[in-house]
């Protein structure tokens, strides 16, 4: 279930993510109490798998999937650019989360 917990944590955190540009700098009241409020609940939701399973991990997993997931989200829907150097650095991201998942199950 903890891991459940996770995965919801993630989701809500991109959802958060995603509406940032909406924020206009936190300057639009709404759109800022709206990522406010996911983020918070994204945090939430972490604290309580942490309960669980291991911070380090937790945390890797969490933060590496929401960078890919909103680097995807970049490049399908706001058209960002994908460079090689952009690549590595993602490729190294999810690399890490994998190493750190494949140490805490040990």
């Amino acid at each position: 279930m903890a891991w459940v917990t996770v995965a919801v944590a993630i989701v809500v955190e991109i959802t958060g993510t995603s509406l940032l540009k909406s924020t206009d700098g936190f300057s639009r009241l709404w759109p800022s109490l709206g990522v406010l409020a996911l983020y918070g609940t994204s945090v939430a939701l972490l604290s309580r798998a942490v309960q669980q399973l291991e911070v380090s991990v937790v945390y890797a997993v969490w933060s590496g999937v929401g960078t890919a997931a909103i680097a995807v989200i970049g490049l399908v829907f706001l058209g960002e650019p994908l460079g090689a150097l952009k690549a590595l650095g993602l490729a190294l991201v999810i690399g890490g989360v994998i190493i750190l998942n494949l140490a805490g199950a040990h």
